[in-house]
């Protein structure tokens, strides 16, 4: 399992932090008709339950946007992936049908209001993923948005550079057709769904539609801020 480690910046503006770690033998094939079914069950729940203005308030959704308001980023501007996700089911856009790894990531984010991190496993550099506050210097290619600007976004980051926030993932960690190793973050900044059972809910899915073996899960609670 990969190691990781946050800034106390992070810490400080957000006690609770807590991650998700999933990491997995898998792989990505088109999204099928079985795990489109479940996708689009969970964005009519979606559509039944909440107003567009309500989604903010779900508990995850508030949490994040919190901790960007603390690192002086604007999340109205910069929206927190799941409440994206959300809004677009609200405003009847729809979500794309792309690949296993991708939707399965999209349905957990769905239903427990975190934002997930999905990323190629063996395109990360180094052993540790460091949690950190982005700067003006940050080169980050949003997948599918291009240069993104991440000052005062949470990041992380392996030992080459930023690779995901809660808004979005870098190009470089991305999840391919070629990619057999997922490494997943549920980065929960609030409690909404419990995340053992995202965790669990997560390696289920994964095991189902991904054909995952070697899963490894565990639940990253910091003890002490981090300089």
């Amino acid at each position: 399992m990969i190691n990781i480690d946050i800034d106390r910046r992070i810490l400080e503006a957000c006690p609770e932090t807590r991650i998700g770690l999933i990491r997995a033998t898998v792989v990505n094939e088109p999204t099928c008709d079985e795990l489109w079914t479940e996708i689009e069950a969970a964005a009519e729940q979606i559509r039944q339950r909440y107003e567009l203005l309500e989604i903010n308030q779900r508990p995850a959704i508030a949490g994040t946007r919190h901790l960007y308001k603390a690192l002086g980023k604007d999340p109205s501007r910069y929206r927190v992936s799941s409440e994206a996700l959300c809004r677009r089911i609200i405003r009847g856009l729809g979500i794309y049908r792309l690949t296993t790894l991708i939707d399965v990531v999209n349905l957990v984010s769905i239903k427990s209001g975190y934002a997930i991190s999905g990323l190629d496993g063996d395109r990360i550099v180094g052993d540790t993923l460091t949690m950190s506050v982005g700067t003006a210097d940050d080169v980050f290619e949003g997948i599918g948005r291009g240069l993104l600007n991440i000052e005062g976004m949470p990041v992380y980051r392996d030992a080459a550079g930023p690779i995901a926030t809660p808004t979005s993932d870098e190009e470089r960690t991305k999840f391919t057709g070629w990619t057999v190793t997922a490494q997943i973050n549920i980065n929960a900044f609030a409690p909404e769904m419990p995340l053992n059972e995202a965790v669990d809910w997560m390696a289920a899915l994964l095991k189902k539609y991904a054909y995952a073996t070697n899963v490894e899960t565990c639940i990253y609670q910091p003890t002490a801020t981090k300089e």
